[in-house]
């Protein structure tokens, strides 16, 4: 799985192994049941974060170990030492910061607007239609905006595909889903010259175990030179466009 780290910086594969990792290797807890993140394909563990968990490891000079785990077994494989960080399409959970640390986030799945008409800003929707899936996410931030702006059109769909359909057929002038139904959407239809403007935020992260500073501040780092040298936005281009 190495193949897709491009341009990492030869100094980095110099390294020591920093101290934190006494066993010489970085043990990822990972759940492989969430496409495009991670899932199996034949046979075989893969996605954005198998990725990214590789791509740390070179930033390290560690090898990987991967323990596939269920999400309901994720943050007890980290409480119990099993396994140095889990990557795995986590949000920081305020309850669980006595247990954990999390790093700066590697992406940004919030609600995007993305369209036709060059809105950028729900502010700028008074006279204008707005499509998003019923009951979802994007719902509770339309109703919220209608409260606080001049009347817009709202067009509430079964799907957000469909939502994402009405907006690039120019049945409505904007969609507001979240960022990886919009990415893939437009990996699917490339014809569509339309851009994404972030109107909310949920974080990715990776968590830690609250003891292991050391750890901590090795992964915070290494993800940190991974998102300055590009190397973040190559897997995420690689798996939503």
């Amino acid at each position: 799985c190495a193949a897709f780290v491009i341009g990492l910086r030869a100094d980095a594969l110099l390294q020591p192994v920093p101290a934190a990792f006494p066993e010489d290797r970085l043990r990822v807890a990972i759940d492989p049941s969430y496409p495009p993140f991670a899932f199996y394909a034949e046979d075989a563990i893969t996605g954005l974060d198998v990725d990214l968990a590789y791509a740390l490891g070179e930033q390290l000079n560690l090898p990987v170990d991967l323990q596939l785990l269920g999400i309901d077994a994720l943050y007890d494989a980290l409480r119990d030492r099993q396994v140095d960080v889990i990557i795995s399409t986590l949000q920081p959970e305020n309850w669980r910061t006595g247990d954990v640390r999390y790093t700066q986030p590697y992406f940004d799945a919030g609600l995007v607007l993305i369209g036709n008409s060059g809105l950028t800003t729900l502010q700028a929707l008074p006279g204008h239609s707005l499509a998003y899936e019923f009951g979802s996410a994007a719902d509770a931030e339309a109703r919220i905006w209608s409260r606080r702006i001049a009347a817009f059109e709202t067009q509430p769909y079964e799907l957000p595909a469909h939502a994402l359909d009405a907006a690039r057929l120019n049945h409505a002038d904007a969609a507001l889903v979240d960022a990886i139904t919009a990415r893939q959407y437009l990996q699917d239809h490339p014809d569509w010259d339309a851009e994404l403007h972030q109107v909310t935020h949920v974080p990715f992260v990776i968590a830690v175990h609250i003891e292991e500073t050391g750890t901590f501040r090795a992964v915070n780092a290494g993800l940190g030179d991974l998102l300055k040298s590009g190397i973040v936005d190559q897997i995420i281009l690689r798996w939503l466009g």
